[in-house]
């Protein structure tokens, strides 16, 4: 077992993914078709006590990649405009937002209700809404869900980071 809470060969590939050491990491929170981790779960805080800034850390680089794209086509801004206009959908992220804060609070209770990804209020990141589509499921965090239904495949092209070797 690696210092970082997950299998020495996870490690191993979250680094690849990465290009560097993952920080504070605490499990493998979604793996990709290929067998990857794609999302970890992150401590709340770093050894040094300095708030991380996420509960789930998208580690596969081309998802990465095709989210970044969704980002500069403008979609953070067209999904915060939705909010307003639409209580079902507000709700729903709110409820993302609790989940989120829920979940991190077991972990260790970091005394603020600010979560990630500009929720509740807003759409600042959706690398974080679909980490956390893919570690809670489908059905927890609205944006995540729209932003994986719209990259469709992602994983169909094979691994992002070469495997370690076993």
């Amino acid at each position: 077992m690696s210092a970082s809470g997950i299998s020495d060969p996870d490690a191993a590939a979250v680094a690849a993914q990465l290009g560097r050491p993952p920080r504070a990491v605490r499990e493998v929170a979604h793996r990709c078709a290929c067998g990857l981790p794609s999302v970890v779960q992150t401590a709340p805080r770093l050894e040094d006590g300095t708030p991380f800034p996420t509960l789930y850390y998208l580690t596969c680089a081309r998802l990465n990649s095709r989210i970044g794209s969704l980002e500069a086509d403008g979609r953070m801004r067209e999904m915060t405009d939705r909010l307003a206009d639409d209580p079902g959908l507000a709700a729903a992220y709110l409820r993302a937002h609790e989940a989120y804060l829920a979940e991190r609070d077991a972990i260790a209770a970091r005394g603020t209700a600010v979560s990630a990804g500009g929720m509740p209020d807003r759409v600042k990141c959706l690398h974080v809404h679909v980490a956390h589509a893919l570690a809670a499921g489908p059905g927890v965090n609205p944006f995540g869900d729209e932003a994986l239904a719209e990259l469709g495949e992602w994983w169909c092209s094979g691994p992002c980071a070469q495997p370690p070797a076993p």
